[in-house]
């Protein structure tokens, strides 16, 4: 290879080291900023997002833009692609195999084990914003489906993300506002039961307006045993029901923004094993790969020479929110808002799940590459010194993810007075400062109205590992 047509590919190769975040930081910054005529032409015009192997991250980005924008007929439309896509998703074998000798993101991206149950999150919110319940009900249940399908998939290594509390709120929501308490009871009820499973909920409280439904539900419904365990449970045994007059407004307060991805570098020295094996360790992860090499003595000795082997895999970076809690007020009362989901955390823990699935994949992809590299450096030193440069720079983590997910979501449930009601929303930093934005509902007999709400600023980087230490604040 001519040395001058060498530069340039090394040049584009460094180039697309970038992370995925970097890439696009003018749509990222744009809609940071909640500059969501611009965030949305910004992805229009971007054709390297909306190419086979990023679309699905174009189409629920599109489908975020539109329903910050409050278009949620157009925000479903996007979603109900990305769905379809994310269902019909097969691997690429040409792909596939292009992956082993380079990196993940020449693949089409694969998502997060959450980030297809957030695609139902935001359907089933936009449904209820367009009085279509039946359909919110079906959007909500595909959220806990989603998750067993794909728990199913990892029968040895299941993810501690089965379940979704929040999912269960919603459609005990879109219950009510049909009409059906019972089923609207069931469902709270299944969310309570998952706040307070074994493991806990990704160490989130019963949220309090979940004990007043439950309480209020079994009331209505005549459940005497249920309502009088409840009260004994929640300690609210001076609970008394106050029917609505003028109906209910519900505010999703969707906190911040989720955390972006980075890469981070793994070392596993190379030892020979027993009975034609080459094992691969790390002991501070305490982990072992071994592959099995047989009886061919040129391999094993090739892999052995590796020595130390540096596999790069994802880590996620956290945006830290600005804001601590937040609360309602409407004539004088206050009402909490409960956090019901923490999409952060859900994140952290599903990746590192992965990440103990799927490390013996990325070590063969890189024993490939570094194999192929010693065989060539025996039969062309120059062409060998190319290989080890390309190998070395496309040794990268896939750093793509759905990057517009809020941080944390909370909700309200607040009663209506007859006519015009003006909401305020009150959100404190961790320094006391309080910001407000208003909303305004109207009061009437069997009303109910569900605000979507996401406060896009947040504080400075802060970077974890994989095992959840926390690594100082980036200053970027």
């Amino acid at each position: 290879m001519n040395k001058f047509i060498f530069i340039p590919f090394v040049v584009v190769l460094l180039s697309s080291c970038a992370s995925y975040y970097k890439r696009n930081i003018e749509f990222q910054t744009q809609f940071a900023n909640g500059e969501m005529d611009k965030a949305e032409k910004t992805l229009e015009g971007n054709k390297k997002m909306q190419k086979d192997r990023n679309r699905f991250l174009y189409l629920v980005n599109m489908g975020v833009v539109n329903h910050m924008q409050q278009d949620f007929e157009l925000s479903n439309q996007f979603f109900n692609e990305a769905d379809l896509l994310f269902e019909d998703y097969k691997k690429n074998y040409a792909s596939e195999a292009l992956a082993l000798i380079s990196n993940p993101e020449v693949k089409p991206y694969r998502a997060e084990d959450f980030e297809p149950v957030m695609i139902h999150y935001y359907k089933a919110l936009n449904y209820l914003n367009l009085y279509k319940y039946d359909e919110a009900i079906v959007e909500a249940k595909r959220m806990n489906l989603i998750l067993n399908q794909l728990n199913d998939k990892h029968k040895d290594s299941k993810n501690r993300y089965q379940a979704d509390a929040f999912a269960h709120i919603i459609i005990g929501l879109a219950y009510e506002a049909s009409g059906g308490l019972n089923d609207a009871f069931i469902a709270y009820r299944n969310a309570y039961d998952i706040y307070t499973g074994e493991h806990g909920y990704f160490d989130i409280e019963v949220p309090h307006q979940l004990k007043q439904d439950l309480l209020r539900t079994s009331y209505l419904l005549g459940f005497r045993n249920e309502f009088e365990w409840y009260q004994r449970v929640f300690g609210l045994d001076d609970y008394q029901f106050e029917p609505l007059e003028y109906g209910e407004a519900v505010v999703f307060w969707q906190n911040g923004l989720g955390p972006i991805k980075d890469e981070w570098s793994v070392n596993f020295i190379a030892a020979p094993g027993q009975g034609g094996y080459v094992n691969f360790t790390n002991e501070e992860l305490g982990m072992t790969f071994p592959f099995y090499i047989g009886n061919d003595p040129k391999k094993r000795n090739d892999l052995l020479a590796l020595k130390v082997v540096r596999v790069a895999f994802p880590k996620y970076i956290e945006r830290p929110t600005l804001y601590k809690d937040a609360w309602i007020e409407l004539d004088g009362m206050k009402f909490e808002m409960d956090k019901a989901e923490d999409i952060n955390a859900i994140a952290f823990k599903t990746l590192q799940d992965r990440f103990v699935r799927e490390m013996g994949s990325a070590l063969l992809r890189l024993a490939i590459k570094k194999v192929s590299e010693i065989q060539l450096q025996q039969e062309n030193e120059a062409l060998g010194a190319i290989a080890t440069i390309t190998n070395a720079v496309t040794e990268k983590a896939d750093t793509r993810n759905w990057q517009t997910l809020p941080h944390t979501i909370y909700y309200a449930r607040i009663p209506l007075k007859e006519g015009e009601n003006d909401v305020l929303l009150k959100m404190n930093t961790k320094d006391r400062q309080v910001h407000r934005t208003s909303f305004n509902f109207q009061g009437k007999k069997g009303a109910m109205y569900f605000m979507p709400y996401q406060s896009l600023e947040h504080l400075k980087s802060a970077s974890w590992d994989m095992n959840g230490r926390h690594k100082p604040i980036r200053k970027d």
